[in-house]
This record gives C-alpha cells, sequence and structure tokens, in this order.
C-alpha cells in the first residue's frame, strides 16, 4: 500500500475532519468485505438499497429488516452517522402500494395511509441510527417543460405527494434532516426544475432541511463551472447541502466500449485530475457542504458494471481492485493540506 511521508495512509475521515463527513454507500457484501476500509476511512455511512420500499417493505403485512439492521449495527459500532435513503421514489418500489383491493390503481388516500404507515415503520425504528433521510428521491423530470417526472404517485396523488412524504417523516422523527435527492442535479436546465421545487416546498411550509447532489459524475462532465453554479443556486434555498453518491465513472454517457479489462492509463490520470477538480470545488464550499458520500467503496464492487453498457466493468473510486489508494487518492488527501 503507498504511504505518505510518515509511513501511514492518511484516514480520509481525519483529512476532512474540518471540512465534512467522509461516507460510503454500503450492502451486506460490501459491509464484510470492505470492513476495514469503511473502519478507517469513513465515518457515514448510506444504505445501497436495503431500506429502498421493495427491500424493507416487499409486502403489505411484511417488512424485512435483517440487513438494515445489520448496517445500522455496523454503523453504531464504529461510530459513524447514517443517512437513509430513501423514503419515496419511483424506482424499486413494490406494485402492491399502487393498487387497490380487487385490482386497478389505489385511490390517494389509500396511497398515503399506506405511505404514513411505512414511514412511521421504517423511520420510527431507525430513529437512533439515521440522522437524515433522503425523503423524496428523483421526482424531477430530466427532458421537457415538465417539472414533476410521470409516476405511479404523480398518476394517483398529483405533486401533492413530495410535501406529504416530508410532512409524513417529519411526524415520525422531528429531530431528523430532511432531503430531497436527485441526479443529473448539476446540469442547468434540470437545476433549475430542482430549485423551483425546493423553493416551492418552503414557501409552503413543508419540512424540508437540505438537498442531495447526486454526483454520479463523468471524465469530462458535467463542467466544473456547472457544479460550481448548482452549488450556489442549491445554496441560495437556505437549505443544507449534501453530497450523496459521488462517483467518477471513466466512461462518458455516450461511450458504449465493451473491451476493457482494465483502466488505461489515460483514464487512470483524467480521473486523477477529475478528483483534484471535484475535492477542491467541495473544499470551497465547505461552509454549505455537510457530507461528501462516495456511492460504493473501492473498484471491486460498483452499481455501474453493467451498467449502462451490460458486461462492462467501471473503476470509478479512490481505491483500487485491492483496497489500495488509488493516484486519485492522494491528489483527494494532498489537496486538502493546501491554503485556500
Amino acid at each position: 500500500m503507498d504511504q505518505d511521508a510518515n509511513g501511514v495512509v492518511p484516514k480520509l475521515r481525519d483529512v476532512f475532519a474540518g471540512y465534512f463527513r467522509i461516507g460510503a454507500a454500503v450492502n451486506p457484501r460490501t459491509l464484510v468485505s470492505s470492513a476495514d476500509l469503511l473502519a478507517r476511512h469513513f465515518n457515514c455511512i448510506t444504505a445501497e438499497n436495503e431500506m429502498k420500499f421493495e427491500r424493507i417493505h416487499p409486502h403489505e403485512e411484511t417488512y424485512a429488516f435483517e440487513d438494515a439492521d445489520r448496517l445500522a449495527g455496523f454503523a453504531r459500532e464504529h461510530g459513524m452517522k447514517m443517512r437513509g435513503h430513501t423514503l419515496v421514489w419511483h424506482n424499486q418500489t413494490p406494485d402492491w402500494l399502487f393498487e387497490k383491493p380487487g385490482g386497478g390503481l389505489a385511490d390517494k388516500a389509500l396511497l398515503y395511509a399506506r405511505l404514513k404507515a411505512h414511514i412511521d415503520t421504517v423511520v420510527g425504528r431507525y430513529k437512533s441510527d439515521v440522522f437524515c433521510w433522503d425523503v423524496v428521491n428523483e421526482a424531477v423530470a430530466d427532458e421537457g417543460p415538465e417539472l414533476p417526472r410521470e409516476s405511479k404517485w404523480l398518476r394517483i396523488a398529483g405533486e401533492e405527494f413530495i410535501a406529504k412524504a416530508f410532512e409524513f417523516a417529519h411526524e415520525a422523527d422531528p429531530d431528523a434532516l430532511l432531503f430531497y435527492n436527485d441526479y443529473n442535479e448539476s446540469h442547468p436546465a434540470k437545476r433549475e426544475k430542482i430549485v423551483t421545487l425546493v423553493r416551492s416546498l418552503k414557501a409552503r411550509g413543508v419540512p424540508i432541511h437540505g438537498v442531495g447532489l447526486q454526483a454520479h459524475w463523468q471524465l469530462r462532465s458535467p463542467p466544473a463551472d456547472d457544479i460550481r453554479a448548482a452549488i450556489e443556486r442549491y445554496a441560495s434555498l437556505g437549505l443544507k447541502l449534501h453530497i450523496t453518491e459521488l462517483d467518477v465513472s471513466v466512461f462518458e454517457w455516450d461511450d458504449r466500449r465493451a473491451d476493457l479489462k482494465s483502466p488505461t492509463a489515460e483514464m487512470m490520470e483524467l480521473q486523477e485530475r477529475r478528483y483534484e477538480q471535484i475535492f477542491r470545488i467541495f473544499r470551497e464550499y465547505r461552509d454549505v457542504i455537510e457530507c461528501v458520500t462516495f456511492w460504493g467503496v473501492a473498484d471491486d464492487y460498483t452499481w455501474l458494471d453493467h451498467f449502462p453498457v451490460r458486461g462492462r466493468k467501471n473503476w470509478p473510486f479512490l481505491f483500487d481492485e485491492r483496497h489500495q489508494p488509488k493516484p486519485s487518492f492522494w491528489k483527494v488527501v494532498n489537496g486538502a493540506g493546501t491554503q485556500e
């Protein structure tokens, strides 16, 4: 393993102690395979899938808490904070939630009753473990003039479902910080839609405390100026900001290559520069960014494997497949020691 001048690998959580928390998304597999990395470098975790509706509440009368409990126990054991992810999403939500007995779409009253019961149960169970929740995830349309994304939530309840979810979450845990979370958050058009949504929630007195920037970024996009502009726009709302799902794909979105068995030298150099740039920006805005969470731990496992190209490996993190720090790790760590 590479070492600094003192013969040790610095802990990310210590390096950034004066800036923001450093988190990682975990699952039951990586909780074991990456346990040492997690315990050494991170002080916050997020459940990658284990707190999503279909996993934790697969049937109306059935909750499955075992995996989420395991993650929460790991956080307690290692003195970590935990982010809750996620209460309302158009994906990974079971069909029964939207159906009335006998078939057909449920009405709004039934949907809200089920949602409140879910939130009361899940948020209530993890009240002592989870300090903040991604309450609503990805409810804004990517393209076109429409603001809300088409979904069964929207079809049944209209845009009001977003506010209701925040209200139910606040009732279940008045001390939890509540976030709206989305991707493509730095693209100017979608950024403004997110700003419009969040501003409208605030204006109506909805208990929302922060915006989550997913930050699934590539080697060149989005441009640094768009990232800065997004941070400033969201910060102008007077809310907390969390970077919630950070990774840097070595492939641009339209790159469909599937023949690489390892990243090229050029990819690693570009990723190194990109991480240096990204964390420079994060440090600039440390007064408004409270937490930076990677959507994974090391390159041996990432959700980007096989997505969007089946059969393709990706290498998006600061630690390689053997859990060794990459050159990008050292750029990030050394940059934190510079004067700004």
